[in-house]
């Protein structure tokens, strides 16, 4: 379903003294016909303002856009769950033959162990198995990093626990049409206490361009002082649709330093978080129970709200 937001200059004025104009702000709103004086009151509920006497409007403009959660609004975090049982959305990339993920990676090798036409001479007849041989690096398509996988003390595949990779209360942080690449504090901020013990998911639209020479230049990132403010509120994890978490740029990982040391799994490269809401979803990435492996490819998808 099509989503809406709204641009608009305001001037607002209180009844204690004192005014506050702003250029350009951006709120959701529940549909393209929404009026101004609703765009006004989901303005003045978007900061939490008090005591305000009248608010002006111009410049306004209704467009197509997922909705980023804006306080009062129609995807409102506060506003509390949403529902479940609505429908599955995949949010992990099909894994094929030869495929890149990251640069430089060897992309995987998928082959036959025993063919169906071999196997014929070990069953009776009109029965048939094929088992087939699969190679690759644990970062191949959309994988989860463990804390092994920075650490070699850390827990490894083996002892992700479940309550941190299932059925997790879903926010989604859209940075979609942002200026800047890093995706800093104050993108996640606002989200507040909502982040303890959810899944926390940066929507950057980079998985457009996933497959491609152009999906490697120029992707976003979280920042390490971003990081250390989701680390200190313990998210159960945190993913997004790029090729990394990190600036690939230099050799610092600040994100998987800081997230993978407080035991938060990372999943990256995501795609279709799109289609979810900026809350209300439930979030699942489950991976191998393997011991002595930092990452590996993951089923990524979430439940939709009803």
């Amino acid at each position: 379903m099509t989503q809406y937001r709204a641009s608009f200059d305001a001037v607002i004025n209180f009844g204690n003294g004192g005014d506050l104009v702003v250029h350009g702000f951006r709120v959701d709103v529940p549909s393209p016909d929404v009026s101004e004086a609703e765009i006004a009151a989901l303005f003045v509920t978007s900061l939490g303002l008090l005591m305000t006497e009248n608010v002006e409007l111009g410049n306004v403009e209704i467009f197509a856009e997922p909705h980023k959660g804006t306080r009062g609004g129609p995807a409102d975090r506060s506003a509390g769950p949403l529902g479940a049982g609505g429908r599955l959305v995949e949010l992990s990339h099909v894994i094929r033959a030869g495929m890149v993920t990251y640069p430089g990676l060897p992309g995987p090798e998928i082959s036959s162990h025993l063919t169906r036409e071999a196997s014929r001479e070990h069953y009776a007849e009109g029965t048939e198995f094929a088992i087939d041989r699969l190679s690759l690096v644990g970062n191949t398509g959309t994988y989860l990093d463990s804390p092994y996988h920075r650490y070699p003390d850390g827990p490894d595949l083996s002892t992700i626990s479940l309550d941190r990779v299932v059925d997790l209360p879903a926010v989604v942080v859209r940075t979609t049409g942002a200026r800047g690449r890093g995706i800093d504090v104050g993108a996640v901020a606002a989200l507040g206490d909502d982040v303890r013990g959810a899944a926390v998911l940066l929507h950057t639209g980079d998985s457009a361009r996933f497959g491609t020479p152009e999906y490697a230049e120029d992707h976003h990132f979280l920042t390490g002082d971003a990081a250390a403010w989701l680390a200190e509120r313990g998210p159960a994890l945190v993913g997004i649709d790029a090729v990394n978490i990190d600036d690939t740029r230099g050799g610092d990982r600040p994100a998987h330093s800081l997230l993978l040391a407080a035991g938060i799994p990372v999943v990256e490269h995501l795609t279709g978080l799109d289609q979810l809401p900026p809350a209300g979803a439930r979030f699942t990435a489950v991976p191998l129970r393997v011991a002595g492996l930092g990452t590996v490819p993951v089923r990524a998808f979430a439940r939709l709200p009803v």
